[in-house]
């Protein structure tokens, strides 16, 4: 299972706020049925590695729906294989090891 984490930034936008693009992106996730979670920074996904980059593709031109002419999107991929791995797992790994460093 791969964890992606994705922010798609609209340019050129009438007003600062993007909080409208995002929710744009975030519907495409829910009408996929993606296991995600919404960070202040970006999304971070769950899932195959082949849905989850066509998702991907999909959360980008929401963007131009939205009628913006120029959209940034940047993507980091987590794809292990040989052990399963969670947000939650990755998580936890790090906490357990700041208890060991106290």
């Amino acid at each position: 299972m791969a964890i992606v984490e994705i922010s798609v930034m609209p340019l050129g936008t009438k007003t600062p706020s993007i909080g409208q693009y995002v929710a744009e992106a975030i519907h495409v996730l829910e009408k996929e049925k993606v296991n995600y979670e919404m960070t202040s920074m970006g999304t971070v996904i769950e899932g195959d590695v082949d849905k989850i980059l066509s998702v991907v593709g999909k959360m980008h031109q929401a963007a131009f729906a939205g009628g913006v002419t120029r959209v940034v999107t940047t993507i980091k991929i987590d794809d292990r294989r040989d052990k399963a791995a969670t947000r939650e797992s990755k998580v936890k790994s790090v906490k357990e090891k700041l208890k060991l460093i106290k």
